[in-house]
């Protein structure tokens, strides 16, 4: 047996005592509340996540031209999602976010998919909301608030390394987040995410004890673990991939206690190595109940999923407790 064989044996074999001795709590995500369901990142979609009976609902921030941290994954106003004050879709992209106001963002209505686009398509069970606007961070912790059972919120940093310009900068993404997760007294229930961990790094740096999950893809679309000439990702906050054994002793180095990966890229051997550093486990977009079932099997410890109503329905089949 060659040494890094023996390693992966004692890695496996020690995540294995790690979670021998405790239920298994399962951390049941909504994504973007439950796109699959409801309009993307609306507040009908977080309460719709809510009704299922989610632990978190995962979502996205852009930030304003005044400063104003709303919900969107994307930058900008896009075709597939927006239609304007007249009513009308978007004949092609829109501005970023970053060059409106809030009070300019508040005229797009984001209730429905436009059936013409293959977007749309891949949703056919999502029920539209028309009037549904683009909400406020504010706006979702005050829902998250209410809500009958305490709920987590994983808030992704929606920016890239070559989209300056298009957001705010590092510092301010992560200042506007906190001053409203701090106002509403719900640091105890925020985890930020990143592709980007120049925010991660951020978060760490002004608030130590809030929680940050480490965002990775490798595929033909997109690859934030490709390196250049000099070992680096230009994702990864100056830190050295070509210095690090794996991708869990990366995400450990730069301070976060979740690697939230593209579910296609887990394997046994690294679910192994990220339990063994102690590192919880959180693939996404899982929509397939059959992945959700290998995936609990290899010992995730939650899942981000369209659909939070398939999640525990898989969840409970497996006698997974869901808190």
């Amino acid at each position: 047996m060659t040494r890094q064989a023996r390693t992966l044996v004692a890695l496996a074999l020690a995540a294995a005592l790690l979670h021998a001795s405790a239920p298994f709590a399962f951390d049941l995500e909504g994504h973007r509340g439950a796109r699959g369901l409801a309009p993307e990142n609306t507040l009908a979609a977080f309460r719709r996540a809510l009704a299922i009976g989610v632990t978190t609902i995962e979502t996205d921030i852009a930030v304003t031209k005044d400063l104003v941290p709303v919900i969107s994954h994307n930058p900008n106003l896009v075709p597939e999602l927006v239609r304007d004050a007249s009513g009308h879709w978007l004949s092609a992209p829109g501005p970023s976010i970053h060059s409106l106001t809030r009070d300019e963002l508040r005229q797009y209505d984001v209730g429905r998919l436009n059936p013409a686009t293959k977007y749309a398509r891949q949703f056919p069970d999502q029920q539209p909301v028309d009037g549904e606007r683009f909400p406020t961070l504010r706006e979702l912790l005050q829902v998250v608030a209410a809500a009958k059972k305490p709920v987590r919120l994983n808030i992704e940093t929606k920016m890239t390394p070559d989209n300056a310009g298009d957001t705010v900068d590092a510092v301010t993404f992560v200042r506007v987040i906190l001053d409203e997760v701090h106002a509403a007294k719900l640091d105890d229930r925020v985890t930020i995410q990143s592709f980007d961990w120049r925010t991660l790094r951020e978060v760490k740096r002004i608030a130590p004890r809030m929680p940050t999950s480490c965002l990775t893809i490798e595929s033909a679309g997109m690859n934030t673990m490709g390196t250049n000439a000099d070992g680096r990702s230009p994702w990864h906050a100056g830190l050295r991939d070509a210095d690090y054994a794996s991708v869990p002793a990366l995400v450990a180095a730069a301070g976060c206690g979740t690697w939230s990966m593209y579910w296609r890229n887990l394997t046994p051997a690294l679910v192994a190595d990220a339990h063994a550093r102690g590192i919880a486990l959180l693939p996404w977009t899982v929509d397939e109940r059959d992945d959700m079932r290998r995936l609990i099997d290899m010992r995730v410890d939650g899942i981000i999923t369209d659909y939070p109503d398939r999640l525990r329905d898989v969840a409970a089949e497996r006698g997974l407790s869901v808190q």
